[in-house]
């Protein structure tokens, strides 16, 4: 049978219940109720059984009208041939899974790695928690800290002060979908030991009455020492792309609570979908690039540095598995398509935009004339000295 779902409802008037990310609580929007997280939870434990029976009831329901049904349909002797009527999914089912509706009993036919949805027939928010059992539950979320409201504000405000973006494309840009979705991540800690080199430079000109003198001085750089890293995050979303999630940073993981199914209510959420071995290389080359960094910050006073070899060790390495707060923003506007993203707790926003090429070339023409006549101006002033 399909899977069984779970609708967090008001225990004071049984409509839907969602996490607000303002107020830090599950709210009803039917009553107004408020409940904190640790609440719901506690009224859900232990009522896996009340749902399977919910479920067997629904089933019963439906075998009963199917009846009904047929017992209307006796003395209509039509032959109809219901054999091209579908098909079998084969290669393309092996993704899809089926989960029943508490609420209406409706069948929801969601990708394997849905873990929080809506209802398309009573919209009311649902939850998959098979797909957070066992290894997959994770170990941090990081709830929304931001509403649907902050992310259209923040689209509006993108379009401002963009002197390339067409005029026309923030009043006519249609708003097609926004969501927000809680992106898996996997979060390494480690401890790194580094050795590294460096070649620099020192450069000191001078003049006198008849010449001008340059002295460059060459040095080869040591540097030794330990940073520890915590919380590296790295996308574990196929169906994100590794540069828009990677812009969106930096989360507040120090704010991440224990993961609780109630804070899904509400939103979208998908299980991992790249495992953490598979991440391992992506955050070993952010680890490297950050180290090196913060070990040529320690070389300054020279004109020119350059890495020249590292030896990294790590050590205590290890990851935790966390959801992450991202508003998924797509629009549209002749004909094309445009997506834009926001960090759901600190309300970084991102995305590409369109550029009028009439105010581009126009801006290209007026910048190279202006250089120009600079130009001009010092080789003229130049001449007359």
């Amino acid at each position: 049978m399909p899977s069984q779902v779970t609708n967090y409802k008001c225990p004071s008037c049984t409509g839907p219940l969602h996490y607000d990310s303002k107020s830090g609580q599950m709210a009803c929007e039917y009553c107004g109720s408020v409940f904190t997280v640790q609440q719901i939870e506690a009224l859900y434990e232990g009522k896996n059984e009340q749902a399977e029976n919910a479920f067997n009831a629904a089933q019963a329901a439906q075998a009963a009208t199917a009846e009904n049904a047929a017992d209307v349909q006796d003395g209509m002797d039509v032959d109809w041939d219901l054999s091209a009527a579908g098909s079998d999914w084969g290669a393309e089912g092996e993704g899809l899974r089926a989960y029943i509706c508490p609420s209406c009993g409706a069948e929801l036919i969601c990708d394997e790695t849905t873990a929080a949805t809506s209802c398309p027939y009573c919209a009311n928010p649902t939850i998959v928690p098979g797909q957070f059992s066992g290894t997959l539950m994770p170990d941090l979320i990081v709830p929304f800290r931001l509403d649907k409201e902050a992310a259209k504000t923040a689209l509006r405000e993108h379009f401002k002060g963009k002197k390339l973006l067409p005029r026309a494309f923030s009043e006519e840009n249609h708003l097609d979908e926004i969501k927000g979705v809680y992106v898996p991540f996997w979060l390494f800690d480690a401890d790194c030991d580094a050795d590294m080199s460096f070649s620099a430079t020192r450069v000191r000109t001078w003049s006198d009455l008849n010449y001008h003198y340059t002295e460059t001085r060459y040095y080869r750089l040591y540097r030794s020492g330990f940073v520890r890293f915590g919380n590296v995050p790295v996308d574990g979303s196929l169906k994100m792309p590794d540069e828009l999630m990677e812009s969106l940073e930096p989360f507040d993981t120090g704010r991440a609570v224990s993961f609780k199914k109630a804070y899904l209510s509400g939103f979208f959420a998908d299980r991992y979908d790249v495992s953490a071995e598979n991440c391992v290389q992506r955050a070993n080359e952010r680890v490297k690039q950050s180290t090196v960094q913060a070990f040529s910050e320690t070389t300054g006073g020279y004109s020119g540095v350059m890495n020249t070899g590292s030896n990294i060790r790590l050590r205590n390495a290890r990851a935790k598995y966390a959801l992450l707060p991202v508003w998924i923003l797509n629009t549209s506007w002749h004909g094309k398509n445009y997506q834009f993203a926001m960090n759901g707790q600190t309300g970084k926003f991102v995305g590409d935009l369109p550029t009028d090429k009439g105010a581009y070339w126009k801006y290209r023409l007026i910048y190279g004339g202006i250089v120009a006549a600079v130009a001009f101006g010092v080789q003229l002033l130049i001449g007359l000295t």
